[in-house]
């Protein structure tokens, strides 16, 4: 079995979660997001985050809206929906229980007599 694979896999099971919340904090540009995710070691590049942000807006859960930019070309921000709100909520409740029920297992010790 491939452990970096394995790590990955891991990384894009919650990549949509912390996006969202990145997201939700208010409006944001998707390099800031990019720094954010790398400055916490999730690791990701731009041909994976736009796709993503393209999916969540035709789900309608989040928006964007161009702003002009001093410095070169506009940029989008993106800002969550009502809907994208709400959906982050349940996912919360559930990464809540995941990380829960994940704590009762990793933190068992050995039951070997």
């Amino acid at each position: 079995m491939n452990l970096e694979n394995t790590q990955v896999q891991m990384r894009k099971g919650i990549l949509e979660y912390c996006i969202l919340h990145i997201i939700s904090r208010g409006e944001v540009y998707a390099s800031d997001m990019l720094e954010e995710l790398t400055g916490a070691k999730i690791i990701v590049v731009e041909g994976t985050l736009y796709p993503l942000l393209t999916r969540l807006r035709k789900a309608g859960l989040v928006e964007y809206k161009w702003v002009e930019s001093t410095s070169g070309p506009p940029r989008k921000y993106y800002k969550l929906t009502e809907v994208g709100a709400e959906f982050l909520s349940k996912l919360s409740a559930t990464w809540k229980d995941l990380t829960s029920s994940t704590r009762k297992i990793t933190s068992k010790k050995n039951s070997k007599k």
